[in-house]
């Protein structure tokens, strides 16, 4: 007796075996139609995706108007810059210089006039303060211009630390014994260096010591530690002592006010002696004449020979 045929499922279709064995029936998915890819035919060909409109592609590439704008407003700018600066317009007509005391009006005239008539726009201020820097007073300087026509130079200056007078002229000295100006001999100090250290130099080679020259660190050291000494450590009534530096007795301490003056010998001859040496010598001096004012009234002495603390001699005054 023969069975009926089962007619597949739509979708599926049988096969013959068994998922174990050989032989029994298997049902396979079959792909809808529609899911099947479509070969391209010869000659065929893909639709593309629609690109930007030619106007959008145009515009992209053309600059905007705010750029427009800005170049030509760049161009204008560089156009004026170049007419002002070849042309009469904008061109150094007044020069101020602010700050010097010690440096040479003449030096600063050489370094500033040549700016006189030049472009406002194209000034090389950097040139110019490095010029003045140069100057020996001068620790800064600065160039501004100013619209339309104005140059301003401001100086500032080392500070003064001593006065060194030789046979020739009053010497102002900074602190590393640099010489940055100078006062005509026998006119009165101004106010700033009365009060300043006074060194009166009287060996015949202090007269060839200009501006611009750096003294001696050893002799500035010595000069500058006398000067220093309290007065009470040399047993004296005098209330401004300064240095004097000669040939025979070297550097000599003097009481003008009281009368009377103290040899106190060379320094800075030994390379061998250091500061501590000096120091030590000038304490030993110093203890000898505050001994001798000790047992000889002040006012009786005029001169104090101390080069050798041990022996000291004295001169009554004349």
């Amino acid at each position: 007796m023969k069975l009926p045929r089962r007619r597949p499922t739509a979708g599926k279709r049988e096969s013959r075996g068994s998922a174990t064995g050989r032989g029994a029936p298997r049902t396979q998915q079959v792909r809808p139609a529609a899911a099947l890819r479509a070969r391209r035919r010869p000659g065929a060909t893909q639709a593309r995706r629609p690109g930007r409109p030619l106007r959008l592609r145009l515009r992209s590439r053309l600059p905007s108007l705010a750029r427009l704008a800005a170049a030509t407003g760049l161009a204008a700018c560089i156009a004026l810059i170049v007419i002002l600066a070849g042309g009469s317009w904008l061109r150094v007509g007044e020069i101020t210089t602010l700050g010097a005391t010690w440096t040479s009006t003449t030096r600063i005239a050489d370094a500033v006039e040549p700016l006189r008539g030049q472009a406002l726009v194209t000034l090389d201020r950097r040139a110019v303060e490095a010029q003045l820097d140069a100057l020996p007073a001068v620790a800064a300087a600065r160039v501004e211009a100013y619209l339309p026509d104005r140059v301003e130079v401001t100086i500032s200056e080392e500070t003064a630390a001593f006065v060194w007078q030789t046979s020739a002229v009053q010497l102002v000295a900074a602190a590393d014994g640099s010489i940055i100006g100078e006062v005509a001999r026998g006119a009165a100090l101004p106010a700033e260096l009365v009060t300043l250290p006074f060194v009166d130099d009287q060996r015949p080679a202090s007269r060839n010591v200009v501006i611009g020259d750096r003294l001696p660190d050893a002799e500035v050291a010595t000069a500058l530690r006398l000067g220093a000494i309290d007065p009470a450590t040399l047993g004296t009534r005098s209330t401004r002592m300064t240095v004097r530096i000669d040939v025979q007795y070297g550097f000599i301490v003097v009481a003008a006010d009281v009368g009377w003056s103290a040899a106190f010998g060379l320094y800075g001859i030994d390379p061998q002696q250091d500061d501590a040496d000096v120091a030590a010598r000038i304490d030993a001096q110093a203890a000898s004449v505050r001994t001798l004012f000790a047992e000889e009234p002040e006012r009786s002495v005029g001169w104090v020979d101390a080069r050798n603390p041990g022996r000291v001699y004295w001169r009554a005054k004349s």
